[in-house]
């Protein structure tokens, strides 16, 4: 009998209830020994609502977090068991279970953040933003052209921190009567200031390619993912090259909604095994770990589709390939960077080898590569977005106490 979509679904259902239930009792037995911050000790709050598997938006922040934790007291609410057991194993900063209202009503209580962060548009996010007696801010979890960057949820924060100038005229260009000068602060990519650690290959000759897609997205106009309709082609040539080396990153969500997407993703992990089995000097690899900074910085050529990896990358100032989308129907916004982007089409993914060399060698594509960096970063000197981003939080601290005097309420 064929398996039909809603019995896919119900299969889904199931699983994710078994596994909520086992992270509770989980939970149960590790929250005990979780030391409990002092009542109102914690200045900044980042408030996550998701379950692990969109843990990635909230890790990026982890190490500019741990920076201003050094000057301020941070801590993540979690609403999810399976998302506060893997804080608990990895966060830099405090955590806090506030799985039900109530709890998070606990937390304001004892707490009183003077600012909360929210690094997505979780609709439980209203839940927390019920509270008028703090800043709500919305950082995001990257910089990027999609639709969901010009989402006129922006206007449900006190303040939104973009990273520069391409954002700006973004959100002007898509919002109505939003005061930009008013609600918004740059702060250009403070994740960049800590892309670090060691590749886990040899420094050799090979060139390094970097494809690192994105899901499938959940509805057409949002269909960038590149995995089932260019990616097998790039990994095929670029394992069977021994000139190369293929550093396999495709989002965590990849294969969730769509089963031939998945399928795609598992031929290509399985021909990295294959490829490395057969040479084990390649060293290919299939990445899938959470720390994101040395495979951007390291890679000699990288290939993404329209997400976040394209302006992570372009804080690099390294050559960079861009997924034309296969689906007509998906929303290519190319007014920004995307109207100047080096874009590999399903039909080029035929020579894919001639376009990473040529994209390695090209000074023009360099020299372009710059003006856009400073277009959507501003000034990418090593240290100066973090600078930018504790200024941000310094000047909403300051905003906080100065509205609080004068209601009073100090």
């Amino acid at each position: 009998m064929p398996i039909t979509s809603d019995l896919r679904t119900a299969v889904r259902l199931a699983d994710r209830l078994i596994k909520s239930r086992r992270s509770r009792r989980e939970l149960a037995r590790a929250l005990p020994a979780v030391p409990t911050p002092a009542p109102g000790s914690i200045e900044v709050a980042v408030y996550f609502a998701d379950g692990p598997v969109n843990m990635y938006q909230v890790r990026q922040w982890y190490a500019p977090l741990a920076e201003l934790a050094k000057t301020h007291q941070v801590a993540i609410v979690s609403r999810s068991p399976g998302t506060m057991l893997k804080l608990l194993e990895e966060s830099p900063v405090p955590s806090v279970y506030a799985r039900q209202v109530v709890d998070l009503e606990h937390f304001v209580d004892t707490q009183a953040p003077k600012i909360v962060l929210y690094v997505n548009q979780n609709a439980r996010n209203f839940q927390m933003m019920r509270y008028g007696r703090m800043w709500h801010v919305f950082v995001n979890h990257g910089e990027s052209d999609k639709m969901y960057m010009t989402t006129n949820q922006f206007k449900a924060y006190d303040y939104a921190m973009i990273a520069g100038d391409a954002a700006r005229d973004r959100l002007a260009e898509a919002l109505w009567d939003y005061d930009l000068d008013a609600r918004t602060i740059a702060i250009g990519r403070p994740q960049a200031d800590h892309f670090a650690g060691a590749a886990p290959y040899p420094d050799d000759d090979r060139t390094v390619v970097l494809y690192a897609p994105t899901w499938e997205g959940d509805r057409p106009a949002a269909a960038y993912g590149s995995i089932a309709s260019h990616g097998t082609a790039i990994a095929e040539q670029v394992l069977a090259s021994p000139r190369h080396r293929l550093v396999y990153r495709p989002h965590p969500r990849s294969g969730v909604l769509d089963a031939g997407y998945r399928a795609a993703h598992e031929r290509i992990v399985a021909a990295i095994a294959t490829a490395n089995a057969a040479d084990p000097s390649a060293h290919h690899l299939h990445d899938d770990g959470g720390d994101l900074g040395w495979q951007l910085a390291d890679a000699d050529v990288a290939i993404t589709d329209i997400s976040a990896m394209i302006y992570d990358r372009l804080a690099v100032g390294k050559p960079l390939l861009v997924t034309r989308p296969a689906s007509p129907e998906a929303d290519v916004d190319e007014r920004g960077y995307l109207s100047d982007a080096n874009w590999l089409t399903v039909a080029d993914t035929a020579g894919v080898l001639a376009r990473i060399d040529a994209a390695a060698s090209d000074d023009a594509e360099l020299a372009k590569l710059r003006h856009w960096v400073v277009r959507y970063f501003g000034d990418t000197t090593p240290g100066e977005a973090t600078r930018r981003f504790h200024d941000g939080i310094e000047w909403l601290l300051e905003r906080w106490r100065s509205v609080a005097a004068a209601r009073g309420e100090a």
